[in-house]
């Protein structure tokens, strides 16, 4: 431990966002710690691709484990904590409810009790989600601080739970707990669960010619997308003001799944439509039609607001998809989607020297 820097801890390190505020807080000269799950396969190829593995202190914990959060607490004794880790699918929440609710409601709450028991001066960031908002306004118009919740999933509905904890928290004892409610924010980096990267992926493999449809579900579901790398920064910038608050981090702009899959297809020079089918199985029970931030408070408070557009984060993304596909290339043999299509596994050959 170096006495000499500010230790922050991080849950859900190996996540998208948790690499991303890991690689920015390194930057800014923190010593950070972060907690991982054991698990038989270690998920780390996040951090090892943005080369930070080596430079952060990782320490096994669980949200569901009382125990082992104190210990990871006690032992990083940080002056920050970002609890990040969260069964992150909305999808999985349904299948998943008592799971999702233990980790991002009951979870949040364990950390909070340790820090209030061993040093309530740890300021604390809580990840909440524009999922809280469900249907709560129509689709003319925006979400703030100020609109109403009506969660549409158990995911949420665990988010909620542990935005409410944080106010009763930061207002019974005191304790510096802020929430930062991030509409969606996706990256090179993001799961193929999530329908952006399902997207950019597939895409890029269809122009490839490793791939000729695409299933999706609700084209018409509208989310507020911004870049992840943008949105860490507010993270820290929400836990460096003189009071703990609630901020909407968001993009003030809303573009549908079908506008996503229509610029994806555009930077390959594809027809989306000689490519896409509508699945049912992958409609969401109760889905989220219409999400749209308004990040004015966060503007106004600290001068935060987005850096990269929409159509930026589409090109970001593809490029980046098509270039992993590619790179696959520089061998004599590819095992094509081994992971995702068991049992329909091409092997397609190209010589280093065509």
């Amino acid at each position: 431990m170096d006495l000499n820097k500010k230790r922050v801890l991080i849950t859900g390190i190996t996540g998208q966002d948790g690499a991303y505020l890991a690689k920015f807080l390194l930057e800014k000269g923190y010593e950070v710690y972060g907690i991982v799950r054991r698990i038989s396969t270690p998920n780390y190829w996040r951090l090892q691709s943005l080369d930070i593995l080596d430079k952060v202190i990782l320490i096994s914990a669980d949200l569901t484990d009382m125990a082992s959060l104190s210990e990871a607490i006690q032992k990083s004794n940080p002056e920050e904590i970002y609890n990040l880790a969260a069964q992150s699918f909305v999808g999985s929440s349904f299948d998943q409810p008592l799971n999702t609710i233990d980790v991002n409601g009951l979870g949040f709450l364990r950390i909070l009790e340790v820090v209030r028991n061993f040093n309530k001066s740890i300021r604390i960031y809580q990840a909440s989600t524009s999922e809280l908002f469900g249907d709560s306004v129509s689709s003319e118009g925006i979400q703030d601080e100020k609109t109403s919740f009506k969660p549409n999933s158990p995911y949420a509905a665990g988010k909620l739970l542990a935005m409410d904890l944080a106010r009763i928290y930061r207002e019974s004892y005191d304790m510096f707990v802020s929430n930062g409610i991030l509409f969606n924010h996706e990256s090179e980096l993001r799961g193929l669960e999530f329908v952006t990267r399902k997207i950019t992926n597939e895409v890029a493999k269809i122009k490839l010619g490793l791939s000729n449809e695409l299933h999706l579900g609700n084209l018409d579901a509208k989310r507020d997308w911004g870049y992840a790398p943008d949105y860490v920064e507010s993270m820290w910038m929400i836990l460096q003001q003189d009071k703990p608050d609630d901020f909407v981090i968001a993009t003030n702009e809303t573009h549908s799944v079908r506008e996503f899959v229509e610029e994806a297809f555009r930077l390959a020079g594809l027809d989306w439509r000689e490519y896409v089918k509508t699945n049912e199985q992958f409609k969401r029970p109760y889905d989220v039609r219409y999400l749209k931030g308004d990040y004015s408070k966060a503007n106004n408070k600290f001068g935060w607001k987005p850096k990269t557009t929409f159509k930026e984060l589409v090109k970001k993304m593809f490029e980046e998809d098509l270039n992993r596909w590619q790179r696959h290339f520089d061998g004599e043999v590819f095992a094509w989607d081994a992971i995702n299509h068991p049992g329909n596994i091409k092997f397609l050959y190209k010589s280093k020297n065509k």
